[in-house]
């Protein structure tokens, strides 16, 4: 048999024994338990796996909220840019472009009801996700715009 451990006083009574005896196999079954726990290879690289794949949720959540960030500082200094070119225009130019805007305008408006006329269905639907994006952005695009006819105007002078 072996020894009790030095700091455990010694049953003095059979109850005690027991109770020394259970605790014993409590802790043992711990133990096991704990060991097995470790020898789990499969368990062990699941958790390691769902652990991995909580920190890559987080850091896709940062960048992309990162991403939002740089975006939206990109859509300013764009419309930026497009305020100071648009202020930079001669008004002969700005009248040119607001008539080319207008006749514009009029000639879209012809060519979506006769698109509402021979269009199919999944077409005009994917068409209208496509104008509502261009609407949702419409200060870039107005700003890349703005832009164009700057540069188009500089050719030109260069040009002549």
């Amino acid at each position: 048999m072996t020894q009790p451990p030095h700091d455990e006083p010694t049953a003095t009574s059979p109850e005690e024994l027991r109770e020394q005896v259970e605790q014993t196999r409590t802790e043992l079954g711990e133990t096991v338990e704990a060991l097995a726990a470790k020898t789990d290879v499969k368990a062990r690289a699941q958790e390691k796996a769902a652990e991995i794949k909580e920190q890559a949720a987080a850091k896709a959540d940062e960048l992309k909220e990162q991403a939002a960030l740089k975006a939206g500082e990109l859509k300013e200094k764009a419309a930026e840019l497009a305020h100071q070119a648009q202020d930079r225009l001669p008004d002969p130019v700005k009248a040119g472009a607001a008539q080319a805007a207008e006749q514009a305008r009029a000639k879209a408006a012809q060519a979506g009801q006769l698109w509402e006329e021979k269009a199919p269905e999944p077409v005009r639907q994917r068409t209208a996700q496509g104008a509502q994006l261009a609407r949702d952005n419409r200060k870039v695009l107005l700003a890349a715009a703005g832009l164009a006819v700057v540069a188009w105007l500089a050719c030109r002078r260069r040009q002549g």
